[in-house]
């Protein structure tokens, strides 16, 4: 090979990679922007029912409703993310977080507003750090996350043992667990996404795969929060 194929080679190897880069780091961004901006509203919602209090009391009695409508739009975006249009995802993403908002509005009562805006800033801190981890380290985090995940379950059973305990400290046990487990989830459901990247893919296709990506990190955001609330939150 003479060194003008050489030198074209490796600039078109270069250029390969340019747009690769480019590529996922448009996609990454894409994620991050729904993800704030369905944080964005779930907090709208919640400071709008808590600061009207017909609204509030009208809600109530069908809180329940709101808390278990988020889990059913949760499984149905993740069954249905591969069929469904994007405008379809994009609404259905915006309904979960809206919904959400109605549900958090019960810790904007618990909880003094303080308190909530300084863990708010510790959760966007400590997620921060285990994103950039996630998306920056070689290190092969599927391990972590099957375990993680285990750990999630269990997580899942003791919180619903506990309903009918109502124990302090399996409470307190569960929230440290949480903190741990979100933690790292935060930083495999990163790599994760970032490595569901497929460059080429349609505008269709990587619009989804932003949105299915923000709903995940969004969940692990949210639980972070709730968790590290309950331990370092001040009540009302």
């Amino acid at each position: 090979m003479t060194d003008r194929s050489k030198n074209k080679t490796i600039l078109g190897v270069e250029r390969t990679t340019l747009a690769y880069s480019e590529g996922l780091r448009t996609y990454m961004l894409s994620v991050y922007n729904y993800m704030a901006m369905g944080l964005g509203l779930t907090g709208g919602v919640a400071l709008l029912v808590t600061s009207s209090p017909a609204l509030l009391q009208a809600i109530m009695p069908m809180m329940w409703l709101f808390i278990l409508a988020p889990i059913g739009l949760v499984f149905f975006l993740s069954f249905k993310i591969n069929t469904m249009k994007f405008s379809t995802a994009q609404t259905v993403f915006w309904l979960y977080a809206a919904l959400n908002g109605v549900a958090f509005s019960v810790l904007f009562l618990a909880f003094t507003y303080e308190s909530i805006a300084r863990v708010f800033f510790i959760t966007a801190g400590t997620f921060a750090a285990m994103s950039l981890y996630g998306y920056t380290t070689k290190r092969d985090l599927t391990a972590m996350g099957s375990f993680l995940f285990m750990g999630l379950i269990g997580l899942f059973i003791a919180m619903i043992v506990n309903i009918f305990m109502a124990s302090t400290m399996l409470q307190f046990i569960i929230s440290v667990g949480g903190v741990l487990i979100f933690t790292g989830l935060t930083a495999y459901d990163t790599q994760s996404i970032k490595e569901a990247y497929t460059e080429g893919s349609s505008s269709e296709v990587a619009g989804k795969r932003a949105i299915f990506g923000a709903l995940r990190l969004y969940l692990d955001f949210i639980n972070l929060f709730v968790m590290l609330l309950r331990l370092l939150g001040d009540r009302r």
